[in-house]
């Protein structure tokens, strides 16, 4: 199922797009897609259910009808750092022997097609087109990865959003330059796992005012998306709701030669994960 919540920013509501790419309003069997919904197999049923037989739901026009994240009241959002053997190359930084950890706050996140917001002083905004990992099941200490793929509900698109210097060159941790407003565009959809048939065969791709960026895939992982839910549940539960962004390909501006392209208000970024939706952001200042 590809599942998202439409309306304005703090009231939106579920809807599903159905196989003929009709959108339909699911708000008439749940209240909302989150971490709650995910966690309830007979409310999943319904929405199964509901998916199985679309016309007896409400069509949607969504003309005009803002697509907001497809989560609602995500519990934490954990971040993979140097994930891609590309990515790690093309910054000269060393293949992590463990995955490299850094949380943003559930207040960054805003649609997929939401403003993105250029932080005040900020000289180095820049981007990256991740696959967005959802949890569907309580994860404490899993014994191996495919137990992890089994606690995953979904995924998504996800764009982590960074300010370089705030990341590394302002002492402390990454969190910094990763934490600022509308810092996490998430969607258009949530894909259900049953879905998504090898979450390590996904394209990305990243465009910056029509150039093309990034062209990566998941298959370049250097910690994969069931050993990264397995080795996070050794160091922290994951509960329903809780969002993992799994790291980024080669091509972001940190890792261009000088001077670096990093974004400024007034750009255009689009970006995608194949099978689950496309983004677009344009950029103003904060």
């Amino acid at each position: 199922m590809k599942l998202l919540r439409v309306g304005t920013a703090g009231a939106e509501r579920p809807a599903f797009l159905d196989r003929d790419g009709t959108l339909r309003d699911l708000s008439g069997i749940v209240p909302d897609i989150d971490g709650d919904l995910l966690a309830d197999a007979s409310a999943l049923a319904r929405v199964r259910t509901a998916a199985d037989t679309p016309a007896v739901l409400p069509a949607l026009d969504p003309a005009g009808l803002r697509i907001g994240p497809p989560l609602g009241r995500i519990g934490k959002i954990v971040c993979i750092g140097l994930n891609y053997h590309d990515h790690a190359a093309e910054t000269g930084a060393a293949i992590p022997a463990e995955p490299i950890l850094f949380f943003k706050a559930p207040d960054t996140v805003v649609g997929p097609e939401d403003t993105v917001l250029v932080p005040r002083g900020s000289r180095k905004t820049d981007w990256e087109v991740e696959l967005a990992v959802v949890i569907g099941r309580t994860a404490r200490y899993l014994g191996s990865a495919e137990e992890g793929l089994a606690h995953v509900a979904g995924y998504a698109t996800a764009h982590d959003v960074s300010e370089r210097e705030f990341q590394i060159e302002r002492g402390g941790t990454w969190d910094k330059g990763k934490n600022c407003e509308t810092f996490n565009p998430l969607g258009p959809w949530l894909v259900t796992a049953d879905e998504v048939e090898d979450p390590q065969a996904l394209p990305l791709r990243l465009w910056v005012n029509g150039e093309l960026k990034q062209d990566g895939t998941t298959a370049d992982q250097i910690f994969p998306v069931g050993e990264v839910v397995r080795y996070l549940s050794h160091f922290m539960t994951l509960y329903p709701g809780d969002v993992i962004n799994t790291g980024t390909p080669a091509g972001v501006a940190m890792g261009q030669p000088e001077p670096k392209p990093y974004l400024k208000a007034g750009d255009v970024v689009e970006l995608e994960v194949e099978g689950l939706g496309r983004q677009r952001q344009e950029l103003k200042g904060a």
